[in-house]
C-alpha cells in the first residue's frame, strides 16, 4: 500500500452548507492540512493561490455555481491613504501596535467575546470558548504573530509597546511576500475610532517597514455589505481566473 508523505498536501472537499455571506446560496470549500516541515512554504504558495488559513487548515471556496469570493491584497508600496484614512490615522495616533508571539491571554479573550457579542452575535464563532480561542491563536505550524493595540506609554517609542487597556488585536501570518491578516477584533464601544480600518492601515505600514509588498485581506464578496470595506484599500490586487489583477 502506498502512502502520501506528511509534507505532501492532500486536498478535500466539504459538503454543501449555507453561505454566510449571500442569503439563499450554498458554499463548499476545498481544504488541506498545514502541518510538517513544509507548512510555511505551502502556506505561502496556497495564500498566493487564494487560500486562507484557519489554525492548521488552509481553505478556499469551491462553490459550483458561484465565484463571488475574490481574494484581495493591498499593494503596499503604491498605497497612499485617502483623506478619510488620514483622519482615521490621526484619531488613533495615541495607539501603538506591538507584535508579539502568538500567546493567548484572558484579556484578549474578554475583548474577543465583547466583539463577537456586539458585532457577530449570529455568526459561526459566537459559541467559541476560551479553549477554542486559545487553539485559534496557538494552533499554527507557520510564522504567526499577534498584534496588540494599546494606548501609547511614555516609553513606547523605545520599547514598541503600549500601556493600559487593550483596544484591538490582530492574528497575523508573516509570509514571504506579505502580511496575511488572519483575524482581527477590537473594542466595539470605540466605534468613532474606526478600529477595523485602522489596524489594516497599521499593517500596511508594518509591511512597508518589513519590506513586504502585500497585505492580504482575505475575501471580498461582491454583493455582501459586510465585505465592502475591503474595496477602499487601493491600489489592490484581486485574484481572477487569469491571475492577480490590479485595481486602482
Amino acid at each position: 500500500m502506498t502512502t502520501q508523505p506528511r509534507d505532501t498536501p492532500q486536498f478535500y472537499l466539504t459538503a454543501p452548507s449555507p453561505c454566510p455571506y449571500l442569503p439563499g446560496r450554498e458554499e463548499r470549500k476545498v481544504f488541506t492540512h498545514l502541518v510538517g516541515r513544509r507548512a510555511a512554504e505551502i502556506n505561502d504558495i496556497l495564500t498566493q493561490g487564494g487560500f486562507r488559513r484557519s489554525q492548521t487548515i488552509a481553505y478556499r471556496p469551491a462553490c459550483e455555481a458561484c465565484r463571488s469570493c475574490i481574494s484581495v491584497r493591498v499593494v503596499v508600496n503604491a498605497f497612499k491613504p485617502s483623506r478619510s484614512f488620514r483622519r482615521i490615522l490621526s484619531r488613533n495616533s495615541d495607539l501603538v501596535g506591538e507584535i508579539r508571539n502568538p500567546t493567548p491571554t484572558s484579556e484578549q479573550y474578554s475583548l474577543f467575546r465583547n466583539y463577537l457579542d456586539a458585532r457577530h452575535s449570529d455568526g459561526g464563532m459566537v459559541d467559541m470558548t476560551v479553549l477554542d480561542y486559545a487553539m485559534m491563536v496557538e494552533d499554527s505550524h507557520v510564522t504567526t504573530r499577534i498584534v496588540e493595540y494599546r494606548p501609547r506609554g511614555p516609553d513606547s517609542r523605545i520599547t514598541g509597546r503600549g500601556s493600559g487597556e487593550l483596544r484591538a488585536v490582530v492574528l497575523t501570518d508573516i509570509l514571504a511576500d506579505g502580511l496575511s491578516m488572519v483575524y482581527s477584533f477590537y473594542d466595539p464601544a470605540a466605534y468613532d475610532r474606526s478600529l477595523g480600518s485602522f489596524v489594516i492601515l497599521d499593517h500596511i505600514a508594518k509591511a512597508r517597514e518589513l519590506g513586504l509588498p502585500y497585505v492580504y485581506l482575505g475575501y471580498w464578496v461582491e454583493g455582501s455589505h459586510k465585505m465592502d470595506y475591503k474595496t477602499r484599500f487601493r491600489p489592490q490586487e484581486r485574484l481572477m481566473p487569469q491571475g492577480w489583477m490590479r485595481v486602482d
